[in-house]
């Protein structure tokens, strides 16, 4: 049934509080009108006015499997019927909430023992910070209650998430970050080396940054650290080698509690089944999200390791039940979406396909961009990758934040029918296409993406911009 196209946009405007929006030139229609997504089918979405557009962002790096699976709406519309809602207070459950957490403890990397679910990443990661004071009070360390994340991580958007998250217009005018949050350096190789460095190099110097600061605060004061093995919205940047292996060192010699944000990571994108796995990674505490049930329902989990879970459980006798809890947690339908879209994921081997369309992925942004006068550096893993411009590549020189490089990028692109996503921290254009993505489709979004990149630097020289 078609729709009225401008009474939809009218009630929208009239209505919705939309994220990362400008609200004044949305209300006043400076920004234009909503786009108003009426379809999706593998990669592709469609508008309401018959607009095509190459997803190479997944939604927001979740829809794994590609849109339009009928098998996972057959799975929700056959709990719905079945059982729509209730509640996993006081050890209720459902079977698909019961064959979910014995799936995702046997699937994550580690000695996991159980799952607490939520409905985002950000209330995860809320409840990741809990469960590290609570594990610490239990154990009779009251003040080891510091949680060390890096600049540029993401962690969400909630007020402890996002006091966690390393970006300030995330904290501007919303009294954030919480005292409890103390920041590390960021592990971007290219922008953050010192002349001569190499990769090792420059991961040994932010594990010896990471120790002195933990000296600094006190190692019976600092209670865990957070991180994305591949860090996500802070630029799609992967580690720098030997990373994961200097900075795990530093955390267990002061018996630091390693979260790995594996919301963006887990379930394939990097070519592993988690990024865990990609980088030798040993957390006590994994978060989840995205992925999990692609996009079709919200869904989220804090995977509780052993040594962990133990002092909990140990810990019962003492302070009775576990007082956490959210009305949604382990909702039945979202478990019946998270195993459908797991059995996708498992019968046809998406972080293998990730891996193999990943690599020609990566082969071609860097045979298309890595050249261009513009281009700093292209970086990425499996189905994810990012380029990065400057306006002297010699001297590592930003483009002026007034010239929006990036974002006029992102638009042309979008305008050619493919959504590419500016990055913040730069003139960033980022990809995270769904892990079905074929080697032909990903000609696609490459070819489109240098049509708008070399349209911009056209644009630029006739500006009087010297490239």
């Amino acid at each position: 049934m078609a729709i009225n196209i401008k009474e939809i946009s009218e009630k929208d405007k009239n209505s919705v509080l939309h994220p990362f929006t400008h609200l004044k030139d949305f209300a006043t229609g400076k920004f234009g009108e909503p786009t108003i997504i009426e379809t999706g089918k593998g990669i592709r979405i469609q508008d309401a006015n018959g607009n095509q557009f190459i997803d190479g962002f997944a939604g927001m790096y979740c829809v794994n499997v590609g849109y339009g699976r009928t098998e996972v709406a057959e799975a929700i519309s056959r709990q719905a019927y079945r059982l729509a809602y209730y509640h996993c207070y006081a050890a209720h459950t459902t079977d698909e909430l019961a064959i979910l957490s014995d799936r995702l403890v046997k699937m994550a990397p580690g000695k996991m023992n159980k799952i607490f679910y939520g409905m985002s990443g950000s209330d995860a990661n809320e409840t990741q910070a809990k469960l590290v004071w609570y594990y610490n009070n239990l154990r009779g360390k009251p003040n080891k209650k510091k949680i060390i994340a890096r600049e540029r991580g993401y962690h969400g958007c909630s007020v402890l998430s996002g006091s966690m998250t390393g970006m300030s217009f995330y904290h501007d005018c919303m009294d954030l970050p919480l005292p409890q949050i103390v920041r590390t350096g960021a592990p971007h190789y290219y922008w953050g080396c010192n002349p001569e460095e190499t990769e090792r190099e420059f991961s040994a110097r932010r594990a010896v940054e990471l120790d002195q600061l933990i000296e600094r605060l006190g190692p019976d004061n600092v209670g865990a650290f957070i991180a994305e093995p591949v860090l996500g919205t802070g630029g799609i940047t992967p580690p720098p080698v030997g990373y994961w292996e200097a900075i795990q060192a530093v955390l267990k010699k002061h018996d630091v509690l390693l979260i790995a944000d594996e919301v963006i990571t887990g379930f394939g994108r990097t070519g592993s089944m988690f990024g865990s796995e990609r980088y030798g990674i040993e957390p006590d505490l994994i978060t989840i999200a995205k992925g999990l049930t692609s996009g079709y329902f919200p869904l989220s989990a804090a995977i509780v390791g052993d040594k962990v879970y133990k002092v909990l459980e140990d810990g019962a006798d003492k302070v009775g039940a576990f007082s956490h809890g959210y009305t949604y947690s382990g909702h039945p339908i979202g478990a019946a979406t998270a195993n459908a879209v797991l059995d996708i994921v498992e019968r046809e081997n998406l972080p293998a396909n990730a891996r193999e369309v990943g690599a020609y992925f990566q082969a071609q942004l860097k045979e298309k961009f890595a050249q261009l006068p513009i281009v700093g550096e292209v970086r990425g893993v499996g189905l994810m990758g990012a380029i990065e411009f400057v306006a002297d590549r010699d001297k590592k020189r930003r483009f002026d934040a007034s010239l929006k490089v990036g974002a006029r990028i992102s638009k042309a692109a979008r305008d050619r029918g493919l959504i590419a996503r500016p990055m913040p921290h730069g003139d960033i254009l980022g990809f995270a296409p769904p892990l079905v993505t074929t080697k032909a489709e990903v000609d696609d979004i490459v070819s489109i993406a240098e049509s708008a990149v070399r349209s911009v630097m056209d644009e630029l020289v006739r500006g009087g911009e010297k490239i």
